[in-house]
C-alpha cells in the first residue's frame, strides 16, 4: 500500500534547484528529436548558445524578447500567489497596447516627458480594467476566473480587430489592418543605438525588484501570501479577502498591460492583431518556472527568451525546426510541475515505514 503525504520540512536548496534541474532535464529530452532529425545535440545546443551570446546584437535580441515575458510573468506570479488564476494576460496585453496607441498616435500632441508617462499609465490602467472585471465576477457571483479570463482573451481580440478596422485604423496603411503609428516622442527610448532593446526592460526589472520587496517586507505582501495560503483563515484573522484580491488583480492586469505598452511603444511603433506571439500564455510558464518569485521571473524570462532566440539561430544554421523551442519550454514546465510535487510531498509505502521518495 502506497500513500502520499506532505513533507514536514522542505529544503531551500530543493526549492531553488528544481527549476534549474528542470531546465537541464528538458534540454536532455529535447536532444531526442534532435538525434531523430540527424543533428548532433551538442553542436545544436552550441549553435543555440552562439545565437544568444555570440554578439552584442544577439544579446540585445534576447533581452528584447525577455522584456514582455518579465511583465506577463510578474502578472501571473503575483495573481497566482493569491490563488487568483489570471489566464487573461494575453488579452490584458492587447488592452494595454490599444490604450498606448489611442493616446500616443496623435490624440495628444505632448512633449515626450509628458506623453511617455501618460502612455505607460493609461496602458497599465487598461490592462488592470481587463482583470478587474473577472475578479468582480468571482467575488460577486463566484464565477471561475480561469474561465472568465480565458474567454475574455478572445473577446478582446475580436474587439481589437474591430478597432483596427475602425477608429484605430491607419489611414495611410494602404488598407492593412494596423493602427496609426505612435508619435516619435511617445516611443520608449532605446537602450543601445541600432538595437531593438528599449527602456521597457529597465521598467520591467525595477517592477520585479519592487514586487520582490513588497512580497517579502510589506504588510501587503503578508496579506497576499495569507490569502493565497488559506483564504478562510485570512478572513478569520481580519484580512479583507475581497479587497486583497481586487488589489492584486489591479496590479496583475496592469503589469500585463505594460507588456503591451512595451511592445507597441518600445518596439514596433504601431499595433496589429499579431503583436503578441503568445506572451500572455508564455508568462504563465515563466511564473511557474520561477516558483512564483518575482526575481525568479526575471531569470525564467531570460531563460525562455534565450531558448526561443537560440532556437531560431540553430534552425538557420543546422536546418532544424525552430519548434524545438516550444518543446524545450513545454518540457521545462512539465519537469517543474513534477519536481514541485516531489518537493512538496513524499511517497510512503504503508507497513514498511520507509519513504519511496
Amino acid at each position: 500500500m502506497i500513500r502520499i503525504e506532505p513533507r514536514a520540512n522542505r529544503s531551500r536548496a530543493m526549492d531553488l534547484g528544481i527549476p534549474v534541474l528542470s531546465a537541464v532535464i528538458a534540454l536532455a529530452f529535447a536532444a531526442i528529436p534532435l538525434l531523430a532529425a540527424g543533428a548532433n545535440p551538442i553542436t545544436a545546443y552550441g549553435e543555440m548558445v552562439k545565437g544568444v551570446f555570440g554578439s552584442v546584437f544577439a544579446v540585445s535580441e534576447m533581452l528584447t524578447r525577455a522584456t514582455p515575458l518579465i511583465f506577463t510573468g510578474l502578472a501571473a506570479a503575483l495573481a497566482f500567489r493569491a490563488k487568483l488564476w489570471n489566464i487573461g494576460a494575453e488579452g490584458q496585453l492587447y488592452l494595454g497596447a490599444m490604450a498606448a496607441v489611442a493616446v500616443g498616435a496623435g490624440w495628444l500632441d505632448l512633449p515626450g516627458l509628458l506623453l511617455v508617462p501618460l502612455i505607460v499609465i493609461l496602458g497599465a490602467s487598461a490592462g488592470a480594467a481587463g482583470m478587474a472585471v473577472p475578479t468582480y465576477l468571482k467575488s460577486r457571483f463566484g464565477a471561475d476566473e480561469v474561465v472568465t479570463t480565458l474567454l475574455l482573451n478572445f473577446i478582446i481580440l475580436i474587439f481589437l480587430q474591430m478597432m483596427l478596422e475602425g477608429p484605430l485604423k491607419d489611414p495611410m496603411g494602404l488598407g492593412w489592418p494596423q493602427s496609426a503609428p505612435i508619435l516619435d516622442q511617445g516611443m520608449l527610448p532605446p537602450l543601445m543605438e541600432r538595437m531593438r532593446v528599449h527602456s521597457g526592460l529597465i521598467l520591467a526589472l525595477v517592477l520585479a525588484g519592487v514586487a520582490q520587496f513588497m512580497l517579502a517586507r510589506s504588510v501587503w505582501g503578508f496579506r497576499l501570501r495569507a490569502v493565497g495560503e488559506n483564504a478562510a483563515a485570512a478572513r478569520h484573522a481580519g484580512i479583507n479577502v475581497k479587497r486583497s484580491l481586487f488589489g492584486v488583480a489591479i496590479i496583475s492586469g496592469g503589469l500585463a498591460g505594460l507588456a503591451g505598452v512595451s511592445e507597441v511603444a518600445g518596439l514596433k511603433g504601431y499595433l496589429t492583431a499579431d503583436l503578441s506571439p503568445g506572451f500572455g500564455y508564455t508568462g504563465i510558464v515563466v511564473a511557474m518556472l520561477a516558483g512564483l518569485s518575482p526575481v525568479g521571473v526575471v531569470i525564467a524570462a531570460l531563460f525562455i527568451a534565450s531558448v526561443f532566440v537560440g532556437a531560431d539561430s540553430m534552425s538557420r544554421a543546422m536546418g532544424v525546426s525552430s519548434f524545438l523551442a516550444d518543446l524545450v519550454v513545454s518540457m521545462s514546465l512539465l519537469c517543474v510541475l513534477v519536481g514541485g510535487f516531489i518537493a512538496r510531498y513524499r511517497i510512503i509505502r504503508s507497513g514498511t515505514g520507509r519513504a519511496a521518495s
